[in-house]
């Protein structure tokens, strides 16, 4: 489904002392696994404040001001709500629909798509700079032997491994949505190889074949998501 993002900056007054500014806070709505917040903090006392979901949410809220719709999803956070409780809000709210993007060929007579311009898929991971630079170290190699007269085939050395990577992302961000990720993040019995594995995975190796998620991310996430609901 298409989904919706709402953000600004904000003067965010943060008094909290536990707040760490050296992290990305992201957090999910109390009733509405599938919204989410996001708040970056810059180095000036300052935020990028954000939410993300489905058309439905923003129509359920029946606000039609990007303005309005910030502040009450902020305000149906506890956490972010206190944690935001004097912020100003000084900048144009603005808003983005249907983000996601897909090309039907990664490369062409002349071209090959790099980072976000052949894919896009979800701001929830910072993927793009992972799948950025993994698709320049693919395809420079790939240009230079192409300009030196050699015989280069773009589908099998280029696209597909590319790819292989792209779709282990969008099994995590698939799996986010429907709230499977989220109950393995959050369940109280973890082990710390597989949360190894799955750190491993955000943190930008999603190319890794010797990672199981890497190998099955769909299948093994979902047999993780069930091993989590019943213990």
């Amino acid at each position: 489904p298409a989904r919706r993002s709402v953000f600004t900056h904000i003067e965010d007054n943060i008094s909290d002392g536990h707040y760490d500014r050296e992290k990305v806070l992201i957090v999910i709505h109390p009733q509405y696994r599938n919204v989410w917040y996001w708040l970056i903090p810059f180095s000036n006392g300052r935020c990028s404040l954000g939410v993300v979901a489905e058309d439905s949410y923003f129509a359920e809220l029946g606000l039609e001001e990007n303005s309005d719709i910030i502040k009450a999803s902020v305000e149906a956070s506890p956490e972010l709500s206190l944690l935001l409780h004097h912020a100003c809000y000084d900048t144009e709210v603005r808003s983005i629909a249907g983000y996601s993007s897909d090309v039907t060929s990664l490369w062409g007579n002349g071209y090959a798509l790099l980072g976000n311009a052949g894919e896009f898929l979800d701001p929830v991971f910072s993927s793009g700079v992972t799948i950025a630079m993994k698709s320049a170290s693919l395809a420079a190699p790939l240009v230079s032997r192409q300009l030196k007269g050699g015989k280069v085939d773009w589908q099998s050395e280029y696209a597909v491994p590319l790819k292989r990577g792209v779709d282990t992302f969008r099994a995590f961000v698939d799996s986010w949505y429907q709230g499977s990720l989220q109950r393995i993040i959050f369940s109280e019995n973890q082990s710390p190889v597989i949360r190894e594995m799955l750190c491993s995975i955000l943190a930008g190796y999603a190319w890794d074949e010797g990672n199981p998620f890497v190998q099955e991310p769909e299948r093994r996430l979902r047999a993780l998501a069930e091993i989590c609901a019943t213990v």
